[in-house]
């Protein structure tokens, strides 16, 4: 048997998804409960341990599928980009509402009244999901009971509101100066290919997790002429083109969200992977 990616394949050798059948050897198959994310932020784990760093981050409102419970664990699988890992199970519920829209800042608040002096405030994130079962002017109430600014979100697949933007680099633009943490996908730090995607997503463009996957996924490969958009790869990093000398990403070298000159950076950073830049336009 081939061995199957275990960041995208629920497997272990005492359980695994029931469509691995075939594919994995384990004890037992099952099939996944669907169940959504209820905290802000979730993140998962590559084991469910407190003292493994985590590998990326569910927002509030993703669909999930969960596989096992253990001692307050979770083993999910991600249904917006197929991630698996191990999160906290109080972050997540039984959610029968379906979602109606995504929030389209990088961070907002959630606030018990319609009353931007309500307390407590709880901060969400770019392309978290919400129920919105009634708007009224400033203010939309979801189906939690809370309150957000209806400014700050927009309709899934909809054409009521405003419609999602079509540019992954001015969504990327927004993150500039949020530091840089391995893992993170949110405005209170990220790593460069949650940038990529978190912006990709905010367009409702699909996008996987990874620096690898995005460029197997996305994209043509490009020509020397770069211009903005264009994706830029490296072993293990990714950026975006602001334009045809301009590249935004995230990286461990300023530990931030940073545009600097292409020319400086590709030096840098083919220096420290030990490979040439490629390039693919989406």
């Amino acid at each position: 048997m081939s061995k199957l990616d275990k960041r995208l394949n629920a497997y272990r050798p005492d359980l695994a998804d029931m469509r691995l059948q075939g594919q994995v050897k384990a004890a037992k198959f099952v099939e996944g409960t669907k169940m959504t994310v209820s905290a802000p932020t979730l993140a998962l784990r590559a084991k469910p341990d407190l003292s493994c760093g985590f590998i990326t981050q569910a927002l509030l409102g993703d669909d999930v599928e969960v596989f096992d419970q253990q001692d307050g664990w979770a083993w999910i699988k991600m249904l917006k980009d197929g991630y698996v890992g191990y999160v906290d199970v109080l972050g997540l519920a039984n959610e029968n509402a379906s979602m109606t829209h995504q929030i389209s800042v990088p961070s907002t608040f959630i606030y018990p009244k319609a009353d931007l002096k309500s307390q407590p405030a709880v901060r969400v994130f770019l392309n978290s999901r919400l129920a919105i079962v009634s708007q009224n002017g400033e203010w939309s109430e979801t189906a939690q009971g809370g309150f957000i600014y209806t400014s700050h979100i927009a309709e899934i697949g909809g054409t009521d509101g405003p419609e999602l933007p079509n540019d992954p680099v001015a969504i990327a633009e927004q993150f500039l100066n949020v530091p840089y943490l391995w893992g993170g996908s949110t405005s209170n730090g990220l790593d460069c290919s949650a940038l990529v995607q978190q912006a990709y997503h905010a367009c409702g463009l699909e996008c996987p997790r990874d620096s690898d996957m995005i460029e197997n996924d996305i994209g043509q490969h490009g020509s020397n002429s770069l211009q903005r958009g264009d994706l830029v790869f490296w072993d293990g990093h990714i950026g975006l083109m602001q334009d045809a000398e301009n590249l935004i990403h995230a990286n461990g070298h300023h530990m931030a969200v940073v545009t600097e000159r292409f020319a400086r950076a590709e030096k840098r950073i083919s220096e420290i992977y030990g490979s040439e830049a490629r390039f693919k336009r989406p």
